[in-house]
């Protein structure tokens, strides 16, 4: 596909500096641009990148200022990285998109397909499920009885739906991904034995899920795990068992949930975070990586840090005397032979 700088312009609504009839069939960074590439600058760290890319149409916000020539036909947009996203959801969008059930797809005959879908090689849907309309279910997807797949979902290669479980519209459930496995629930019998309890709960995504690659969410006990409308979480994350995720959250990569935590709406997680069972997490609250939560967050909009976690500005002022402790250890071990010296007079 080519478009021409003005007809980019107008999609986005931004104003063109330069040849308006260039053209563009592909995008690429700043930094590796070139002839027929369409590229954008929002932070000011790359800055020195548009004076030499050879890209044709480079994207920057209105507010930009050019210290030196640049060869480029510019768009100035009120947000480059967000007219940046908005093109390439529209070049994902053009795509061509697979259709039709593929031969060797088992589909139980209790099971309701809807129209203008993709069922990949070795699919399998269980007995009494719903696929709705524009679905696509990549190759050795496993989807359980009785659970539901909402209208425009797509489940990549290898994604596992338990039994029971519930998709909204429009998720997208990267490869190996395991809907609906049971919770980690084992009563202890004696010093060596445990006793599994049955896990007789299910899933539920609300619409427009996004879950990352080789993700775990473990059905509840009794009730329902919840993973609410727009939440993303991204690769290699543990949720567990009766975990509530408030609407439009979002989990960077390794992040662990315990069991029956309720986390609030438009928190931001960093990678690796470890979150207790049984606490609530207010709207709002942002974690930096490898955080430990163990207790309550009240307050909402905190920002925390640390393990265990504790406010960002005191965690900066604790780090900053805990690079100090090996001085501080030299000084207190002079000062204890001080004190011996003195006693011994």
């Amino acid at each position: 596909m080519e478009f021409t700088a003005s007809v980019i312009a107008g999609f986005l609504k931004g104003e063109v500096e330069g040849n308006p009839e260039v053209k563009v069939n592909t995008i690429a960074k700043i930094e590796e641009g070139h002839e027929g590439a369409l590229s954008f600058l929002a932070n000011p760290k790359y800055e020195h990148y548009i004076y030499t890319t050879n890209s044709s149409i480079v994207l920057v916000n209105k507010s930009f200022v050019p210290t030196a020539e640049i060869k480029a036909t510019l768009i100035r947009v009120d947000n480059a990285y967000e007219s940046f996203a908005s093109l390439l959801r529209l070049v994902d969008q053009a795509r061509p998109r697979k259709q039709g059930i593929h031969p060797t797809a088992v589909i139980e005959p209790s099971a309701k397909v809807g129209s203008d879908v993709y069922i990949g090689p070795y699919a399998y849907i269980g007995d009494n499920c719903v696929i709705g309309d524009g679905c696509s279910l990549y190759p050795n997807v496993y989807v359980g009885d009785n659970s539901r797949i909402g209208s425009r979902s797509v489940l990549y290669p290898g994604v596992k739906v338990y039994h029971e479980c519930i998709l909204g519209e429009g998720c997208i459930i990267h490869a190996g991904s395991v809907i609906g496995s049971d919770g980690f629930g084992f009563a202890p019998q004696s010093e060596n034995e445990f006793m599994k309890i049955p896990q007789l709960g299910n899933v539920i995504l609300e619409d427009h899920v996004e879950i990352g690659a080789n993700v775990t969410i473990d059905r509840a006990t009794m009730g329902s795990t919840i993973i609410k409308k727009g939440v993303k979480l991204d690769n290699l994350i543990q949720i567990g068992h009766n975990v509530v995720i408030g609407e439009n959250t979002v989990m960077a990569a390794q992040t662990g949930i315990a069991g029956s935590t309720k986390i609030g709406r438009n928190c931001m997680f960093g990678g690796q975070v470890g979150i207790g069972g049984h606490i609530g997490i207010a709207d709002g609250t942002k974690v930096g990586a490898q955080a430990g939560i163990i207790s309550n967050i009240k307050e909402e909009n905190t920002i925390i840090q640390g393990s265990p976690a504790i406010e960002i500005k005191q965690f900066m002022k604790s780090s900053v005397l805990f690079r100090k402790l090996p001085d501080m250890n030299t000084k207190l071990e002079t000062l204890v032979k001080d004190v011996e010296a003195l006693k011994k007079r």
